[in-house]
């Protein structure tokens, strides 16, 4: 079971397991939001609630140059595993400008790839082959990529994973 971690602006900071959770709850250095009502800790006292959100009681500010680092499995999750050029499932990823013409490992260059898109296109760009993005990549924000592990958040962290509307 893990915990979704909060700073005093309820801005999500961290996932640490129930355990550590405890112990910030338990020497006062954080309180429950949400309390996983299924999963009690039992103790030799009795049963805790378990957290699901905790925040902590002293603001903890998050660095806004917090880059997301670029990884297969991001680039994927990014796109919605949606091919970049054809829009069909994507297995593999492809860089627009190639390695070999000095394209770059950036969220920028890299798209979702099929395996027939990525096997056509080869070692030229979109442009030679007369194909066309179907969005322009960029690099992904917001608080579900800034924290690590929050792609499988429980449905009760939801409200604090979505950012707030401006």
């Amino acid at each position: 079971m893990r915990t979704l971690v909060l700073n005093a602006g309820y801005e999500p900071l961290a996932i640490v397991s129930f355990r550590r959770a405890l112990v910030l709850v338990m020497n006062h250095k954080a309180s429950i939001v949400e309390i996983d009502t299924g999963h009690p800790v039992w103790a030799t006292d009795g049963a805790h609630d378990r957290p699901s959100v905790i925040v902590l009681s002293r603001y903890v500010k998050i660095p806004n140059s917090r880059r997301v680092p670029v990884t297969r499995r991001g680039v994927l999750r990014r796109d919605a595993n949606r091919c970049g050029y054809c829009g069909t499932a994507a297995s593999t990823i492809d860089h627009i400008l190639p390695r070999s013409r000095g394209g770059a490992d950036s969220w920028e260059n890299l798209v979702a790839c099929c395996l027939r898109c990525n096997n056509a296109k080869s070692d030229r760009t979109p442009g030679e082959m007369g194909w066309s993005l179907r969005t322009k990549p960029r690099m992904p924000y917001g608080p579900t990529w800034a924290v690590r592990g929050a792609e499988r958040a429980t449905p009760l962290w939801d409200q604090y994973l979505t950012p707030a509307a401006a």
